[in-house]
């Protein structure tokens, strides 16, 4: 309710200027401009001082007309989502599994020592295994152990896996 209520102050009041917790507002709101460039490390390409939750603190601006009570001015730190990454490189990944995955080095550098035990005393599963693990680790379906992501060599669209648990449910449609 209060994000219709900003809404519409925002929107149809221009003529004053409101005080907002700067914190709770919507996309277009508010202005991230440092993000690009002193704000984003180029090894990880991710926000610098993403924590293991997958927050990271980013300095934004409030945008013409919105005060921000907590500041006085217009800036402030915003909480925006991304990935935490512990140095495990993709590319490196999928290396070690197409050329030792019979080994299951790639399993032992991921942490999975028992995993990579097994695939070590059968050869990768009779290869199977190994074919198997090349897609899982191409797909990002298998990640490090330590439940970080991957640091992809290049920028561009990632993959996003939603999973359901006995939390997620249907909600049924209203009818018209």
């Amino acid at each position: 309710m209060l994000k219709y209520v900003l809404f519409i102050e925002l929107f149809f009041i221009t003529a004053q200027t409101a005080s907002y917790d700067c914190s709770n507002l919507l996309m277009g709101q508010f202005l991230c401009p440092d993000a690009s460039r002193n704000q984003i490390d180029p090894k990880t390409q991710q926000y610098i001082g993403c924590t293991v939750s997958g927050i990271a603190k980013v300095w934004c601006i409030a945008a013409e007309g919105i005060e921000c009570d907590t500041t006085g001015n217009n800036t402030f730190t915003k909480d925006m989502p991304c990935k935490w990454t512990n140095g495990y490189h993709l590319d490196t990944v999928l290396l070690l599994s197409v050329f030792t995955g019979m080994f299951g080095l790639d399993r032992f550098y991921l942490g999975y020592y028992g995993m990579g035990l097994l695939k070590a005393s059968t050869l990768g599963g009779f290869f199977i295994g190994q074919l198997v693990d090349i897609i899982l680790i191409a797909l990002q379906i298998v990640r490090p152990a330590d439940g970080s992501h991957y640091i992809i060599p290049y920028y561009g669209a990632g993959v996003e896996i939603i999973r359901s648990d006995n939390e997620t449910y249907r909600v049924p449609k209203d009818d018209w």
